[in-house]
């Protein structure tokens, strides 16, 4: 840095000014020192930082599995959040496995990361309460706990499960089934918005057409297939299928087919997540769109308003809104009601 200032004919101050994107620089300066630091091939030495700062500009994103494209998509759009304020991002996969979860979230503190992000596979909020304790900053994705005051990004799942559940009925459907996730806050509330929306509709819910999965984001297209031929098998078939996420909407979609039954005419489906490659499929799939780029982004801003807060603020629940995206599993024109 003194060597680039002494080049430059600047201030050492300024030129930590431009490292660290402070605002009160001017573009002509800026430019030059950015020029000079990327001639010189300069990198700022990020341990030195972290003994002046107190920070290690480091933020961890821990998920159940790293090939679900729904948490590759908040990852992708998190890291570019917090990569313009000069962090960065490492990663773990609890592959929904509560020990091994607390194992890495254990590892990733140990190295002294500002902030975490966490997709939570546990049921239980010891290890969050633990991190409250040690004044580690985290904010939770996706799934929250009850009775837990902790900062909070994901989707109203109530509106999730009644909006899905609720466009099988206006499509004629009579008989819907739900492949549910687990006893977490969302398998359950997917799961309450499913009953809400049936109660409305006129249609009584039956526990046989409401099929439990333990994991839900790894091997998730074997489960929804498993759980199909389940639902398959019952008289009278399911004519509709909410499934707890489009990876296991694919799944299903596979038995139906393999079963010589058509989409959406014998048997209408919907998932929940809109991956980005749901219109590709064979018969592209209907689903609630759960915003994941949002949620990443949403995340990033509040960890980072988290870490570089003077005091410590209370905790924030950001819920968004999903919002329906039809395609041909669900396009069938809704039943007339018989006359009198």
């Amino acid at each position: 840095m003194k060597d680039i200032a002494a080049d430059l004919g600047l201030s050492v101050v300024t030129i930590s000014k431009v490292l660290r994107d402070h605002p009160d620089i001017g573009d002509e300066t800026r430019q030059r020192v950015l020029q000079r630091v990327k001639e010189l091939h300069y990198r700022p030495n990020v341990s030195a930082r972290s003994l002046v700062t107190g920070r290690s500009y480091l933020i961890g994103l821990v998920v159940p599995d790293l090939l679900h494209p729904f948490f590759a998509e908040v990852a992708k759009s998190l890291a570019r959040v917090i990569r313009m304020r000069g962090y960065s991002l490492i990663i773990a996969s609890s592959e929904e496995d509560p020990e091994l979860e607390e194992q890495e979230i254990e590892h990733m503190v140990a190295r002294g990361p500002d902030g975490l992000i966490i997709a939570a596979s546990t049921q239980s909020s010891a290890l969050l309460q633990r991190l409250d304790e040690q004044q580690q900053a985290y904010v939770l994705i996706d799934r929250k706990f009850t009775g837990l005051s902790a900062n909070f990004v994901g989707t109203d799942d109530i509106a999730a499960g009644d909006l899905a559940t609720t466009h099988l009925i206006n499509r004629g459907c009579k008989r819907i089934a739900h492949i549910r996730g687990r006893e977490n806050s969302t398998g359950a509330k997917r799961l309450e918005g499913y009953k809400r929306a049936l109660e409305r509709g006129g249609l009584k819910f039956s526990d046989k057409y409401v099929i439990l999965r333990e994991t839900v984001d790894i091997e998730s297209r074997l489960q929804g297939n498993s759980a199909m031929q389940r639902l398959l098998a019952i008289h009278p078939k399911p004519d509709g299928v909410f499934c707890y996420n489009d990876p296991m909407a694919i799944g299903a979609m596979e038995a139906i087919l393999a079963a010589g039954l058509r989409i959406p005419q014998d048997i209408a489906i919907i998932g929940c997540g809109n991956l980005h490659y749901s219109d590709l499929l064979r018969v592209p799939l209907s689903s609630i769109d759960q915003q994941s780029s949002l949620i990443g982004e949403r995340a990033g801003k509040l960890i980072l308003s988290i870490v570089e807060s003077k005091v410590t603020p209370r905790p924030k629940s950001v819920v968004l809104e999903p919002h329906l995206v039809e395609r041909a599993s669900t396009a069938r024109a809704p039943r007339r009601a018989a006359k009198d």
